[in-house]
């Protein structure tokens, strides 16, 4: 029996402090030089050398004003603030690669599904269909109130709209233009057959839209669809919409747990246990040896802040727990940010101390530290125990997080048979699933196809 081949994705933010907080002040750290093009360029060149899956770039609208009531710390530490829009990037890392997929977090709360649609069929054609779509309903006040409103919708009702939304998509991208509809026929002057395309025509609850999709089909028409809500009614959504979910489990039960409630909904929703790839968050530190890998995340340790840690889980629970002594038992109640991140923290009974030792290296993914064997060890026991396919793969200090890791555990993963050597050929659906370019038919979106 063949052994599991595990995906990767490198996990990124087109901002200075992402997960790790604090690295930035690192010597040897350049993510301060996010706002250049060749930051990006360079990174895209070393996943595709490593044979990464994708490159998953996160994305906040908002600032985390929750710790302290302020931004101080959010300021002073650059706890993904300033952030730069993230979509705007994948052209330029799209033209330096070939086979390296792209998944972008855009919040739906903010975007009119009608131009959202364009702008993903438009990054679709230029990548010759390697675009994702990470799909975030939102959980900051301040994004809501930045953008007009008293306070954001309440968390279900946030998944309820983000239903209709995707219904609205999913007429766009795989209906309004028929598979044959685009002619491109000079000598007819005929470039799309008028009788081949249609008008949607939508009248819902919250989104009403009558008009045709501005772009023609793509080759993967609707982008593959990441996900990461891990709450009761987020699983639900996954488990019609996702092709990939990202999950941040805390330990190995909770993830294990986590999986199997996910593919009990998808069975539930109709679809196939494993239409979908779940990826989990994590940090890699390591060396040619040991001592040279546990040097080195003592170095990390050194410059990594765990309060800006403590103060980005502030904002993903909606407590201050700049209010909380360190061995304050914390009232989590019933938040309106990141429902599974304040259960968590609630049922782990999660003081500000504990908070703070869990966040040595600046941010709350389990850090592996180890020797290339003693990595790919680790990541082959999660994959194992808990029913994850992958990682997504946090950096510390940039550049040389994703180098070591190219450069030490790929050649190790390989040699034990539980890696790519090389790429398939085809779209980021066609490479992770090898069932074609476009949605199954088992997927809710099918349904709404010519």
């Amino acid at each position: 029996m063949a052994s599991k081949q595990i995906l990767l994705n490198a996990f990124n933010m087109n901002c200075v402090g992402h997960i790790n907080h604090g690295l930035w002040t690192h010597p040897r750290d350049h993510s301060t030089e996010y706002n250049t093009i060749e930051y990006w360029t360079d990174q895209a060149r070393t996943l595709e050398r490593g044979l990464f899956d994708g490159f998953f770039l996160a994305d906040i609208v908002g600032v985390y004003d929750v710790y302290g009531a302020n931004v101080d710390i959010t300021l002073r530490e650059s706890i993904q603030l300033p952030v730069n829009d993230p979509l705007l990037l994948v052209s330029a890392m799209a033209a330096v690669t070939r086979h390296l997929g792209f998944g972008v977090t855009v919040n739906l709360s903010y975007d009119a599904p009608y131009l959202l649609a364009r702008r993903f069929s438009t990054l679709d054609h230029l990548t010759r269909g390697r675009i994702g779509w990470n799909i975030v309903t939102g959980y900051l006040d301040s994004a809501a109130r930045a953008m007009g409103l008293d306070e954001q919708l309440a968390h279900d009702e946030r998944y309820e709209r983000a239903d209709e939304y995707m219904e609205v998509l999913y007429k766009l991208w795989e209906g309004s233009w028929e598979d044959d509809a685009v002619k491109r026929d000079k000598a007819s002057r005929v470039f799309a057959d008028p009788r081949k395309v249609h008008k949607v025509q939508h009248d819902g609850r919250y989104y009403k839209v009558d008009g045709y999709h501005l772009a023609e089909p793509s080759l993967q028409r609707t982008p593959v669809l990441f996900q990461a809500g891990s709450s009761g009614r987020g699983q639900r959504f996954a488990a019609r919409h996702a092709e990939c979910v990202f999950i941040s489990p805390p330990n190995r039960e909770i993830a294990r747990k986590t999986v199997t409630a996910l593919r009990e909904q998808l069975v539930h929703a109709g679809r196939r246990p494993d239409d979908v790839k779940v990826f989990m968050g994590t940090a890699v530190v390591t060396g040619k040896t040991e001592t040279i890998a546990r040097e080195k995340y003592a170095d990390y340790l050194s410059y990594a802040s765990r309060e800006a840690g403590l103060a980005h889980f502030a904002a993903s629970t909606g407590v201050d727990f700049a209010r909380h002594g360190l061995d304050d038992a914390v009232d989590y109640g019933k938040g309106n940010a990141i429902e599974s991140a304040t259960k968590t923290a609630e049922q782990q009974g999660w003081t500000r101390r504990k908070l703070l030792e869990l966040f040595e290296l600046g941010g709350r993914y389990p850090a592996i530290v180890g020797d290339p064997g003693q990595v790919a060890d680790e990541l082959q026991s999660w994959i194992s125990e808990t029913g994850i396919d992958g990682f997504n793969l946090s950096r510390t200090v940039v550049p040389e997080s994703y180098e070591d890791f190219v450069d030490l555990i790929v050649p190790e993963l390989q040699n034990r048979g539980v890696y790519k050597t090389s790429y398939s050929e085809g779209t980021l659906r066609e490479k992770l699933f090898a069932e074609g370019d476009r949605l199954p038919d088992r997927h809710a979106g099918a349904q709404f196809r010519r």
